[in-house]
This record gives structure tokens, sequence and C-alpha cells, in this order.
């Protein structure tokens, strides 16, 4: 795999494991890589001095910038492809007249350059004497924990309807002892996985270092032989037990003979032992269940000494590493894009972001009572979940300035502030609430008068408002007329203005003292 193809969140896990202390093989397979790429990376991380835990706050932009720095293009190179030797031993096996030498005489046709007849058979030969090894696994205590489904299924009636559903049954073996955990669960998807996981650790009552799964589409969301990619929820729950799980090879069952013989031991002497039993409900498979998987742990072996039990508690469990203070809980990953109004979408309903984020693309993570957000590797939000649909769950800090200062103006701080500005104010913006056909364009109207009130008196406003009021003008453009052509100071036409007493006594037919000084 090229480098640039490596996500972060690979780069990250690669560092976790090595932390755990796993050979960097076993790191390849947990991470779906080629070793000699888990080297040259672990090599540049202790080069750039960077360890895990890694830094609080440390993003996925700098964690690249101090592996490589400036990376340039790798040169291009021309590959010469090998021989399908798989192809070519399928031919041999279904054509009896068929011979290497025509075999290699079409590969030449087809590859002017590649291998001679002598290099092609010896070659062949050397591929086809690999194919039939069979590797003896040592399994330390503690080590690895195989899991899988088993093909048989119980049946669960339905007590009212009648109808029978049949419970998946999931089995764990770790490698040593060979202990066993099984339990039935309503179908194997996602959620039961995880959660046969989480009850066979604790079954357990420690962790080992491995989880070796099969390739099912729940837990590896693409099967492969060499790069099997985990599910993100599945891989969450193995970083939160601090476990690494490397799925088994498609198609080679002895990559998990274990739990393969469990598998076989849980349907010969759990479910068979069932077969005649009516079960109404999944409680009631499980009890049933668990009654006959301590009989099973207990049970003898037959070529060494001791039982699964035994084994267990005197080697596995010593073994086994302590179980976190907090149970997993589940979450469901999704990678969404933020939308304008800096909101994205989870369960129908709407969790802010910071504004910033607008147009980028951020990771969901989804529980039953959280929701998280991340960007760049890093957590930018964290919601309590709601189930109420179409709402939205938004944060103050996540909003522009200017947001924040448009809604901390509420329709009763509005009123408030007319109120203490004066009695026509607060008329005025009674009568424009009550006019305006929503009431948010009335709320925009006001939010106008309170910035005017910014930038003229308290008594110019509350005249222009008196003015605005005599008019019927109950609009922010009116009132704002009255203030630029200072109008508020104009008589209204219709009312009785009051003269002030020493006004009143001037009057043209009083003389006054004066006059009578000019006579004499």
């Amino acid at each position: 795999m090229p480098e640039e193809a490596l996500s972060m969140r690979k780069i990250r896990e690669i560092l976790r494991l090595s932390a755990l202390g796993l050979a960097q093989h076993q790191i390849a397979r947990s991470c779906s890589i080629v070793q000699s790429t888990v080297h040259r990376y672990l090599k540049l991380a202790e080069a750039a001095q960077l360890r895990w835990p890694l830094p609080e706050g440390i993003s996925d932009q700098q964690i690249d910038q101090l592996l490589f720095g400036k990376r340039a293009a790798p040169p291009s190179r021309r590959l010469h492809p090998p021989p399908d030797f798989a192809a070519i031993h399928k031919d041999l096996q279904s054509h009896k007249d068929l011979t290497l030498e025509l075999l290699w005489q079409e590969y030449k046709n087809a590859d002017a350059d590649g291998y001679g007849y002598s290099r092609f058979c010896d070659l062949y030969r050397e591929w086809s004497r690999t194919q039939n090894v069979t590797l003896r696994q040592q399994h330390n205590p503690g080590e690895k924990m195989f899991v899988d489904y088993a093909g048989s299924t119980i049946p669960v009636r339905n007590r009212d309807t009648g109808e029978v559903h049949p419970a998946a049954i999931f089995v764990a073996a770790l490698g040593y002892s060979s202990y066993t955990f099984a339990e039935a669960t309503w179908s194997q998807q996602l959620p039961c996985w995880i959660g046969s996981h989480v009850r066979a650790f604790e079954y357990f009552g420690g962790l080992p270092m491995l989880v070796t799964p099969d390739n099912p589409k729940t837990g590896v969301s693409k099967a492969c032989r060499y790069e099997p990619d985990l599910n993100p929820t599945y891989n969450d729950m193995a970083a939160h037990y601090g476990v690494a799980v490397i799925p088994a090879r498609p198609r080679k069952p002895r990559d998990k003979a274990k739990v393969e013989n469990a598998v076989q031991v849980v349907q010969r002497w759990i479910v068979a032992a069932l077969r005649k039993r009516t079960f109404f409900s999944l409680t009631e498979v499980n009890t049933a269940i668990a009654e006959l998987l301590a009989l099973l742990n207990h049970k003898p072996f037959r070529k060494r000494e001791g039982t699964r039990a035994s084994q267990f508690a005197a080697f596995d469990k010593p073994a086994l590493r302590p179980l976190p203070a907090e149970r997993y809980e589940m979450g469901e990953w999704r990678r969404l894009k933020v939308d304008l109004d800096y909101h994205v979408p989870a369960g129908g309903h709407f969790y802010s972001v910071p504004y910033q984020l607008v147009g980028q693309e951020v990771d969901i993570r989804l529980t039953a009572a959280t929701v998280e957000l991340f960007h760049d590797g890093l957590r930018v939000a964290s919601h309590a979940r709601s189930f109420l649909a179409d709402r939205a769950t938004t944060l103050t800090e996540h909003r522009p300035k200017a947001h924040q200062q448009y809604l901390d103006w509420t329709p009763s701080r509005l009123l408030s502030w007319a109120d203490a500005a004066g009695p026509h104010t607060a008329q005025l913006f009674r009568q424009i609430l009550a006019t305006k056909p929503h009431p948010e364009m009335g709320y925009r109207a006001c939010l106008g008068l309170v910035r005017l009130g910014g930038k003229h008196s308290t008594a110019r406003l509350e005249a222009a408002a008196a003015r605005a009021l005599h008019f019927g003008a109950y609009t922010l453009a009116s009132v704002e007329s009255i203030l630029r052509h200072h109008l508020e100071d104009q008589p209204l036409p219709g009312v009785a203005v009051e003269t002030p007493p020493e006004v009143a006594a001037v009057h043209p037919n009083i003389r006054g003292a004066g006059y009578f000084d000019c006579i004499q």
C-alpha cells in the first residue's frame, strides 16, 4: 500500500498498537497493511519523537507534518508481473493432458520478457510446495480471543402469534485454555456483534491482547486476504478496551481453528442438547445456554489433563488485563458535510458545530446518550442526544458573533428595553409587533429601533416614537426619517401646545412697565 493512501486513523492505530507491545507483523495484520509499511511508520515516529498516547489536541495535519514534512512524489518504476501460479495450478488440475511446458509457452507469448522455462518450473514447484503446509499454532495465556457465529440457530417462538424467530449463537474462545463463552442474540447485525464482545470480555473477567474474528460484514467492512478494513464501530470498541483486532484470512479456517472447534463443541453439546425445548424469549434461551456452558467448560479434556475451566483459572485468567472502569457504549459512525447553517443531521435531529467548519466534512459518532463530532481527528463538538425530529440542538459558541448578538434580543427583552425608554417607545414596539404578518418580521424592526437608540438620545427616540404613533407610521423607516430630518421637534397638527406661564404673560396688548417709562 502506498504511504499516501494510508489514512491518519491507521497511523494513530499503528502507534497505539505499538505502545501495547505488539510485534510489527501483528500490527500489520490488525491494520491491514504490509509489515514493511508498519516498520517505516514506526521509524518515522521514532525520528519525530512521536509516541502514544499522542499529545492532546494534535490534529491529523500536524501528525503528517511531523512524520513527513514536505514529501516528494515517489519515482515511478516498471513492475514485472509474476506468473499467476494459482491459475496455472487450476488449469493443470482441470485438464489431464495439459503440460507445464505448454502453459509456459502461453505465459511467454503474453510476456516476452518473462521467466525462462527452467526458472518458471522452479518457481511453480516452490509455490506448489507451500500450498499444503499446516502451521501448528501455539497460543500464549491471555493472548488471543477467537470469535465467530455458530452455523446452527435456536428457534424462539412468539407466545402470542406463534411466529418463530431463529436466534444466532455467538461463540468466543480463549486461545490457550479454550475456555468458551456462548450466547444467543436476535441477529448477527452490528449492535448484537458489539454487545456480544462486551459480554464475552465481562464473562472472562479481563481482556486479551488480540481478538481474531472471521470476516463478517458486521465486523469487517472489506474482506481481503491482505487488507481487510474493520468497521469503524468495531475499531472504536477495540480502542476502548485496548485490544487489537486481527481478522482471519478469508477462506482460511485454520487461522481460527480454536473457535472453529469451539463452535463445533457448542453446536454438539449445547444447541443439540436444547433441540427438544421450546423457548418463548431470548432470556430463556441464554439461561439454558449458561447452564450447559458451565458443564462444557468443566468437562475433562480427552487428550490432556484438566478442563477448560481449570486451565483458564491457572493460566489465562492471571494473564488477562483488567477491564476498564466504564463499559463500552456502542456508537454509530457517519461522515457528513456541514450545512450552511453550521448544523449536521443525525437521527432526524440537527446538531451544531463551529461555524468555521461550514462546507467541510466531519465524522459523527452517535451513542444512545451522546453525539460527538470530529474534524481532522479532533473532537469539535459534543451534544446530549435528542430524539426530537426536525429540531436543532445549538451551542451559542458555535454561532458567529453577529448571530449571537441577534439572538440575545428575545421578545421579552425588547419590550423591557422599550418600557425603559419611554411610554411612546413602548407603545410603538407593541404596535409594530401587532401589525407585522409574522412575529419574526416584527423582531427585526424592533431590533432596528434598538440600534437607533444607540445612535440617538432616549429623549429624541421617544419624541420620534410619539410622532410616528400620531401618524400611524409603524415602521422602522418612518422613525429613521423623523430622526434624520429632526422632525421630532416639530409640533403635531391638531395637538394643543401648552404655553409656559412666563410665555403666556407676554401679549401685544400688554404694554408693560417700560412703556410708561418711555412716555415720561
